[in-house]
């Protein structure tokens, strides 16, 4: 047991000097804790196994099709029509603006997987949107950010693809479908937007907010004429997973067998990006963006992006493949069961320990590292395994981008809104328990969730 803590105590203390002390980024933090590791566990004879298991795992280059089609929805700003429309239907209610946020801001998320940088991109439009309604600064920034964060628990966002790794590499013979594991996001994801527009409507009827000037509200009809086609890119993410989720048992496993079937199931994450990507470059209409030449220059200046977050995951799994010829999830496991929290302390106990890790531990890392250890722990108690693995994004990811001191997305809410520090963290922790209370009522059950 000792062992074990001692283990991940060294692991996140090389992180936390690592990225907090030395100000390097959090990737070359993971990497050298899994040379500490084999150093102190003197497993070198076994480390290319560990990069082996490493390279070998196929979500990772699901990582890599959805971090590439971020990009490149970026670039040709395919999804900035969608966030006219959303603003012109609701921004003429009251606190219209804010609702705008959540919903684009969670829509912009999902596709980008980057939370600062969303926060960054449909903030610049929403924040000041926000202010002219009288949504005070501070406020601004977290209803923006708090929304940008979402992203990370709502496909297609890559984060979610290292929380099935978790899960499959727990029940490697399971029947759950990438599509019914998807729609099961999705319906989480729907609780924790429906609780942020709760939020916005109390805040709204607290500071007196009013409805988005007239004068500042697209044109519902112009931004449906020039931007309908964009309307179609979420029915080419999620109508697959869909289809797979709803017809995998009796359409696909009569006509290609069990094993097809899952071969079909799995192969879903790598072309739903292409063919997104594909569409991208058609409805452009910008089209010298889509240029082989241009795209090109756009993913060769997007290696920064792109590199650090594959990084984290790739040194991730080699260090869950450590733990895992280790048994540290094992006994971490028996030492947290060993102490009868009961169900719903050990669900509290999970969550709170998720969230002062997010305070300095980016939640990708957290999914890749411990995703199975708490799927295990949740599973002992009762949480069904499909639910603990789909709230790894939410526990871990979420959670990590909007608790402070790492909170990114909060500190760029900020930069645009121009708000105090002081007066924005405080707001922030009023999102924070939020977000935690609806965390442990989810695990815990108390609430039906959409394909569970």
């Amino acid at each position: 047991m000792t062992n074990s803590l001692v283990l991940l105590g060294i692991m996140l203390a090389v992180i936390c000097v690592w990225f907090l002390a030395l100000k390097r980024p959090v990737y070359e933090g993971v990497f050298i804790s899994f040379i500490a590791l084999l150093a102190i566990t003197g497993k070198w004879e076994s480390a290319w196994s560990y990069i082996d298991s490493a390279f070998s795992t196929s979500l990772l280059y699901s990582m890599v099709a959805f971090v590439a089609m971020s990009i490149i929805l970026t670039k040709t700003k395919i999804v900035d029509s969608s966030i006219a429309l959303i603003l012109s239907l609701i921004g003429r209610i009251t606190g219209g603006a804010g609702y705008a946020a959540v919903i684009a801001s969670a829509f912009m998320g999902a596709l980008s997987g980057s939370g600062p940088g969303n926060v960054m991109a449909t903030g610049s439009i929403t924040i000041p949107a926000m202010k002219r309604s009288g949504f005070p600064p501070e406020l601004a920034a977290n209803i923006e950010s708090n929304a940008s964060y979402l992203g990370n628990m709502i496909p297609p966002s890559s984060n979610i693809v290292a929380a099935m790794g978790a899960f499959y590499a727990l029940y490697p013979d399971s029947d759950i479908s990438t599509g019914k594991f998807w729609i099961v996001l999705w319906g989480l994801a729907l609780w924790f937007v429906l609780q942020r527009i709760i939020m916005v409507y109390a805040f709204c009827k607290y500071y007196k907010v009013k409805p988005m000037s007239k004068d500042e509200l697209p044109s519902f009809k112009q931004t449906l004429k020039t931007g309908w086609k964009a309307l179609f890119l979420p029915v080419i993410i999620i109508l697959p997973f869909i289809l797979d989720a709803i017809f995998k048992d009796s359409f696909f496993t009569q006509r290609l067998g069990a094993e097809g079937a899952k071969s079909l199931s799995s192969t879903i994450l790598l072309f739903v990006g292409g063919i997104s990507t594909l569409y991208a470059c058609l409805i452009a209409k910008d089209r010298s963006v889509v240029k082989f030449k241009n795209i090109a220059k756009t993913f060769s200046g997007s290696v920064k992006t792109i590199a650090p977050t594959i990084a984290v995951c790739l040194f991730g799994y080699m260090i869950g493949a450590l733990f895992a010829d280790l048994n540290v999830a094992g006994e971490l496991g028996a030492l947290i069961s060993g102490m009868s929290f009961g169900k719903l302390g050990t669900v509290i106990i999970i969550c709170i320990i998720t969230c002062f890790m997010g305070m300095v531990v980016p939640g990708s890392s957290q999914v890749v590292i411990f995703g199975s250890m708490f799927i295990s722990l949740l599973a002992g108690v009762g949480v069904d395994p499909l639910l603990a693995a789909a709230m790894l994004p939410c526990i871990c990811g979420v959670m990590c981008g909007i608790t402070p001191p790492l909170a990114l997305g909060l500190y760029a809410g900020m930069s645009i809104a121009e708000s105090d520090f002081s007066k924005t963290v405080k707001n922030d922790w009023w999102w924070v328990a939020a977000q935690f209370i609806l965390q442990v009522v989810i695990l815990m059950g108390w609430l039906p969730v959409l394909g569970m």
